[in-house]
């Protein structure tokens, strides 16, 4: 579906019946990392909401993420990137969401954590540029941030980014997934084709387990940052399709 299309199909139908967007962040980004998605979503009429997960443990991030659906009376579409990925396959087991929609997402099948999903793929094992404190939050190095996470920027909108620093606890990473809910939704899969730390071949055989509809964009781990239109467009389509 067009970008037009999926925009004249919003436009048509009544404010109160359209679904919401809420968008859950990577590791080592916050909520504010969707600022331009906002904007442009906000732009077409779309009631969007960037949570902030404290990245301490995924029961934590899914019980912040469970209690915005919770708020929410009407349908959602709920998207993740990174580690979000990982996040919106626990949460939205419960609550009233339509459809997920996976950006460079993780997304573990049941009994599965981020470390096994990793050790079982070899394009994912390796986490490059990080260190590990003494309180096990695991920091992306800023000298290695840009050409991992958002080559395809300007160095200085990059810098921005990696100055948000928001490790995430290594013991999340060993959190089971118990119900993944892209079993039982309808998923979307942004694979960013030019992404230097969730490979492009790892994302779509996750994308292939799921069964989800896949669109690539050419772009590093940020699209919503480098390729927002193109990015916008997956959005578009899985609203006015859950409408």
């Amino acid at each position: 579906m067009s970008i037009s299309r999926a925009a004249g199909r919003i436009a048509a139908m009544e404010k109160n019946r359209l679904p919401r967007v809420v968008l859950v962040h990577d590791a080592w980004f916050d909520g504010s990392s969707w600022n331009e998605a906002m904007s442009r979503l906000q732009a077409h009429g779309l009631d969007v909401l960037a949570v902030s997960n404290p990245l301490q443990s995924l029961a934590g991030d899914v019980a912040v993420v469970r209690r915005v659906l919770d708020a929410i009376s009407g349908p959602v579409i709920l998207v993740g990137h990174g580690w979000g990925g990982t996040v919106i396959t626990q949460a939205a087991t419960t609550g009233n969401v339509a459809a997920l929609v996976y950006v460079a997402g993780l997304a573990p099948d049941q009994g599965e954590s981020v470390r096994s999903l990793r050790a079982c793929d070899p394009e994912l094992e390796q986490l490059p540029r990080t260190r590990s404190d003494e309180a096990g939050y695991i920091h992306f190095e800023r000298t290695g941030f840009s050409y991992y996470l958002a080559h395809d920027l300007p160095l200085i909108q990059a810098n921005v980014l990696a100055a948000v620093d928001a490790p995430i606890h290594c013991d999340a990473l060993e959190e089971v997934i118990d119900q993944p809910a892209w079993r039982g939704l309808p998923a979307w899969y942004v694979v960013t084709t030019q992404d230097r730390i969730v490979l492009p071949a790892s994302q779509h055989r996750m994308a292939t387990r799921m069964r989800a509809q896949v669109r690539e964009i050419g772009a590093s781990h940020v699209p919503f940052l480098s390729r927002p239109r193109e990015f916008i467009e997956v959005i578009l389509e899985a609203v006015a399709r859950a409408c």
